[in-house]
């Protein structure tokens, strides 16, 4: 039974995705990732260093398309696009790596669940907690710029742990890869 599953796994998109395509859809992936996260570092760059305004503070893309930073559908349809290639790519990695992809996309089902709260205030027209703009449950306590930043960071760190384990695996890691991402098995770990 576990050699069919296996099978049809290895012959579905999802399976060659995270076979013989791993490592181009991986880096594909990261650099969606790491431009994201870029323009998050512009915007506190922006706010905390030269002082910006906040309605000023809009990253790289926001200061040519400056309605980008203020469309929920944007920041909910990136939230969707990390959680679908989180979980999408999460058969790829195994061991340790799988464990810290794992922890980044429970921690982006999260952060995708607070996306979808502001989308729904959006297109319901009702603020919640009486707030003047869409309020997700952690901005009550954390500011949206420093909020930002946390959910980012908590994504990506272990994102970035588990890649270092994907390419660098054990040897019995290593083992049970479907995909040719590992650079070399590291001997510290073998």
């Amino acid at each position: 039974m576990r050699a069919m599953a296996s099978t049809a796994f290895t012959g579905s998109f999802r399976g060659t995705l995270n076979g013989p395509w791993h490592k181009r859809t991986l880096q594909a992936f990261m650099i969606i990732v790491i431009a994201h996260w870029a323009e998050h570092l512009v915007q506190a760059y922006q706010v905390y260093v030269l002082k910006w305004p906040l309605h000023q503070a809009r990253g790289v893309l926001g200061q040519a398309f400056p309605w980008l930073v203020h469309s929920e559908v944007l920041h909910y349809g990136y939230a969707l696009i990390m959680l679908v290639g989180i979980w999408t790519l999460l058969p790829g990695f195994v061991g340790r790596s799988r464990t810290w992809w794992l922890a980044a996309l429970v921690i982006q089902f999260w952060h995708h669940i607070e996306h979808a709260l502001l989308q729904s205030q959006v297109i319901a027209g009702r603020t919640l907690f009486g707030a003047a703009a869409p309020t997700s449950l952690v901005q009550l306590w954390i500011p949206r710029v420093e909020l930002h930043l946390l959910y980012n960071s908590l994504v990506f760190v272990p994102m970035i742990v588990a890649m270092y384990y994907h390419l660098f695996p054990s040897a019995s890691e290593a083992a049970g890869m479907r995909c040719g991402c590992a650079l070399r098995t590291h001997p510290a770990t073998t």
